[in-house]
């Protein structure tokens, strides 16, 4: 089976390009791109359209590679030998299976998603290579080696928030979800409101892409926050009139806090319009 997308996400050729190779050549495939590009929700939507189920791995700052395998819970294994209780005869009563490891396990093979990998330390990938290349790890408590019955489709999403090691990105197989063009967002928008009138489109669009060419924005505004403001253009029932007459360049856009997500970007905005009404 080939991904091909899926009525719920759009995806480019060059995208369903990359997730076919990576499932081909049984490598990680990582994914990076501006947040809100539909990183995370790609691993969801390749699993729905194959058919296969999705373990998804959210990964924190304080997340260790080792959570991913399991985890020894040797504190309750010592209270529980001072109750008396018999389970503490069997270490495997104290084993978390982690996320790799209901992968491996899995009776089918699934999607398993990595997601902002780059929020770890920086050595997490690195503890992750020989798990990720050989498709198993060894358990020390129990002396057993887990291997995978069906090798997973890895997905992996980075919001290039710091770098990532050599030996690492060898393993494999990148892609870039560039930002949607024109006619990609029009399909993306089509995709959620169905019944959206065109005109509110046509206006809504011109505004947001003139919005993220504004030189200096600290943060411009995303697909999602593009999803989020039709839907609040919507839900208020505003004229497509009143931004066909909007210039970001002398005022800000109706329901602009959907769409700006700071204070030095409102300030930014702000200023521009000042400076353009006194000119």
């Amino acid at each position: 089976m080939k991904f091909q997308g899926t009525g719920e996400y759009i995806a480019t050729e060059d995208l369903q390009m990359a997730v076919n190779a990576a499932v081909t050549l049984s490598r990680p495939l990582l994914i990076k791109g501006e947040p809100g590009t539909g990183k995370t929700m790609l691993a969801e939507q390749v699993a729905r359209s194959l058919g296969k189920p999705l373990i998804q791995w959210h990964i924190k700052s304080t997340t260790k590679a080792q959570q991913g395998l399991y985890e020894y819970d040797a504190v309750s294994r010592l209270r529980d030998s001072q109750l008396g209780n018999d389970k503490v005869q069997d270490v495997r009563n104290y084993l978390k299976k982690g996320k790799l490891w209901q992968a491996f396990e899995a009776d089918e093979q699934v999607v398993l998603l990595i997601d902002e990998v780059d929020k770890a330390d920086i050595e997490f990938p690195n503890d992750l290579l020989v798990e990720l290349d050989k498709m198993e790890f060894h358990v020390y408590e129990t002396q057993e080696v887990i291997q995978a019955r069906h090798r997973p489709i890895v997905i992996i999403t980075s919001n290039n928030e710091k770098e990532l090691p050599d030996a690492f990105l060898r393993r494999c197989f990148f892609h870039y979800i560039s930002f949607p063009d024109v006619e990609t967002m029009k399909r993306i928008v089509e995709v959620h409101f169905p019944d959206i009138k065109p005109r509110l489109v046509q206006h809504a669009m011109e505004v947001f892409f003139e919005l993220r060419q504004v030189a200096g924005l600290k943060k411009k505004p995303s697909t999602s926050e593009l999803v989020d403001w039709l839907k609040l253009l919507m839900a208020d029932d505003i004229d497509p009139s009143v931004l066909a007459n909007t210039d970001i360049r002398t005022a800000l856009p109706p329901l602009c806090g959907a769409l700006v997500k700071n204070e030095q970007d409102v300030a930014l905005l702000e200023k521009l319009a000042f400076m353009t009404r006194r000119g």
